[in-house]
């Protein structure tokens, strides 16, 4: 072998060796590159109960980078609870509240992602308990003046399937906090304050969305205790003319979609009858201790106990049930109607408000 090629062989050997350091540290470099990258939280959502009694459920959804692990601290709740993901980036999970739970109208939830060794953290913007009793338990005057909606768009893609992206723009006031609802779609979008007073915010529609070229997407802005809405005011396909649509929600401002079917339990007032009866069936029993003889404190005390006992017997037979429905308008407000009888609706069903009761549309 001659002496050029022998040094031409050693010199390529030597650009090979050196090579593979080169590449493994630049694939090293790329990985840390993608695995330092925070996780992102698009939506964060609960399904609030009407009490927060002991066996109630607080459905929790997460919207956000797929592949990670999810968790709920709750304000008051003696656990957490963690999300599964259902699909890719749609975490789910419930709560159910406890005997030693002590959630209020002022608790609130935070949520955790985690993606490697990144944590993105987001705090619930609504009430864990119904809104009207939120509503009921909110100072009557508001320190600040309620925030302000100039315009609300999308820009629509042109069909509506898993895949598509819709990307929602508000405009308004500065330093607040955006969402925004899709009839269709199960729980809440955040917008991003990408500019002062510009929010923005995309979702990525999911195979069990259900959502139609008309369907209602209410803006949110919330700044403080004060939150105002507004309704979208064109189709959700791209080339499609909103006035169809605005024509439809004009004529019909009293329609809206079911939000929640909460089932009530009023327990009913004793009575002095109830406690009466009560006390005379205690007192016999009493009489009967000591072999029949009884003694005048067995007999005192069984009738104290009898008449409590007959006091909450009575309240038992005398409680009531009912159905409370509340309906989100499209107008963004909201309203509760109560049944005795379980209702004829399903949550996400369309209904108009007639005669202060519901029909369906």
């Amino acid at each position: 072998m001659s002496m050029h090629k022998t040094t031409f062989v050693a010199l390529f050997a030597l650009a090979a060796f050196i090579s593979l350091p080169f590449a493994a540290s630049q694939a090293q470099a790329q990985q840390s590159a993608f695995s330092a990258a925070a996780p992102r939280i698009d939506g964060f959502d609960v399904e609030p109960v009407a009490q927060p009694a002991p066996g109630n459920e607080l459905v929790f959804t997460l919207y956000g980078s797929p592949g990670g692990a999810a968790a709920v601290q709750i304000g008051g709740a003696t656990g957490g609870v963690a999300l599964v993901e259902t699909e890719a980036g749609v975490y789910e999970g419930t709560y159910t509240i406890r005997t030693r739970d002590r959630i209020t109208v002022a608790s609130t939830a935070t949520a955790n992602l985690r993606v490697g060794n990144k944590v993105a953290s987001a705090v619930l913007d609504e009430p864990l308990v119904g809104k009207a009793s939120a509503r009921r338990s909110a100072p009557a005057a508001a320190s600040a003046a309620a925030p302000r909606i100039d315009r609300f768009d999308v820009d629509p893609p042109a069909r509506l399937v898993a895949g598509e992206e819709l990307v929602l723009t508000l405009t308004g006031s500065p330093g607040g906090k955006a969402s925004a609802r899709i009839v269709g779609v199960k729980g809440k979008l955040v917008l991003d304050e990408i500019r002062a007073g510009l929010y923005e915010g995309t979702y990525t529609i999911k195979h069990r969305d259900r959502i139609a070229a008309d369907a209602v997407v209410t803006g949110n802005l919330r700044i403080g205790n004060q939150e105002t809405s507004a309704v979208l005011g064109q189709l959700l396909l791209a080339g499609s003319s909103g006035r169809q649509a605005r024509a439809r929600r004009a004529a019909c401002v009293d329609c809206g979609v079911v939000e929640a079917i909460n089932l009530v339990e009023v327990k009913g007032d004793g009575s002095y009858l109830g406690m009466i009866a009560g006390g005379v069936a205690g007192a016999l029993l009493g009489s009967q201790v000591g072999k029949g003889r009884g003694t005048t404190a067995a007999q005192v005390a069984g009738a104290a106990g009898g008449a409590y006992a007959g006091n909450e017997i009575e309240k038992r037979m005398k409680s009531t049930k009912h159905y409370e429905v509340v309906v989100r308008l499209e107008n963004g407000g909201s309203q509760t109607f109560s049944y005795e009888a379980q209702p004829g609706f399903v949550v996400g069903a369309r209904v108009k408000v007639e005669n202060g009761t519901l029909a369906v549309i």
